[in-house]
């Protein structure tokens, strides 16, 4: 009777085990529809949001909309045009992705690409409009280059928003663990790049990203693209600026233009001291490299320097060019 017992006993908690661990299974199943939906639900509101903003955004008509001719030939904004040539908000590289084809305006004698500045002035008043949507303490705006990181900052600090600039930790949007968590509803990224690694997190949790985009940028998982120059920081402080004060207008914050009291100025990155003439000597080695690797030999023992440096040794071994 005492063994009839002590097996109903054991039998009765492998029966409450095995359905404690299916209530378990049941539960987790739950929850990773239920994370589905969710991802779902997010992917859907992202593309309705492009287009709700597409939807409210009418462009001036173009009559207003146009002055005179700027130095390449382009019909520009009225009233506004002038500071984005100006600023060389509308100067690309001479390289062109596929993405970034329909923007391009002309391509100037030296190979440079001239961007569409009507298109960016349509896309910063669209973009604008887009962020207006959302809370703005969930407005990130993302920027690892330098001269990117003061426009980044300023915007934020204009419209509410959080600045991540310089290194992006990896978990900064997926890891609620991470110390450096932050949960977006929007992304604007400075060069999409540079700042792939918070597009990509972005992507994954669904959350639209708006790109500041040159002429040779992938638009791959960027929502909406303004097309400007990204490598500036005379342009990117005017597009930042123009951004959050367009962004201002949209939420009501401000009635009109000469309300924002900050200047493009105060969106500028500043050039600290030793550092002008630090880039120009980068810049001439960079320029040194690329002449490197069009195929010039090396000053010293005769090796490629594209295969193996200024020494004239190869990447693939460490051989050397024999000397006669």
């Amino acid at each position: 009777m005492t063994e009839k017992k002590a097996a109903q006993k054991k039998e009765k908690a492998e029966t409450d085990a095995a359905a404690a661990e299916g209530r378990e299974q049941k539960g987790t199943a739950e929850e990773a529809t239920a994370k589905e939906a969710a991802l779902a639900q997010a992917e859907k509101d992202k593309a309705e949001a492009v287009k709700i903003a597409e939807r409210q955004y009418v462009p001036e008509q173009a009559p207003q909309a146009v002055a005179a001719a700027g130095p390449d030939g382009q019909e520009v904004p009225a009233g506004e045009g002038d500071i984005y040539l100006n600023s060389g908000a509308h100067i690309g590289t001479r390289f062109k992705s596929g993405d970034m084809r329909r923007y391009i305006y002309k391509v100037r004698k030296d190979g440079l690409k001239v961007l569409d500045v009507k298109t960016l002035d349509d896309r910063l008043k669209l973009a604008a409009k887009m962020i207006s949507h959302y809370p703005k303490e969930r407005i990130i705006v993302v920027a690892r280059r330098a001269y990117g990181q003061t426009p980044a900052k300023a915007f934020a600090e204009a419209v509410g928003g959080t600045a991540v600039v310089a290194r992006f930790v990896p978990g900064t949007f997926t890891n609620p663990e991470s110390t450096h968590f932050v949960e977006p509803a929007i992304v604007i990224a400075v060069d999409p790049e540079v700042d792939n690694q918070a597009i990509e997190e972005a992507t994954n949790i669904r959350v639209p990203v708006i790109g500041m985009a040159s002429t040779n940028n992938s638009l791959k998982n960027i929502d909406l693209a303004i097309p400007i120059n990204n490598k500036g920081k005379k342009s990117l402080a005017l597009g930042f600026w123009m951004l959050a004060k367009e962004t201002l207008k949209e939420r009501g914050d401000i009635k009109a233009d000469d309300e924002f009291t900050k200047k493009a100025e105060d969106f500028e990155y500043k050039l600290k001291e030793g550092e002008e003439e630090e880039q120009r000597r980068s810049f001439e080695r960079r320029q040194r490299g690329k002449d490197d690797r069009f195929g010039r030999f090396g000053d010293r023992g005769g090796g490629f320097r594209r295969f193996g440096g200024d020494r004239g040794g190869s990447s693939f071994g460490g051989f050397r060019r024999r000397e006669n």
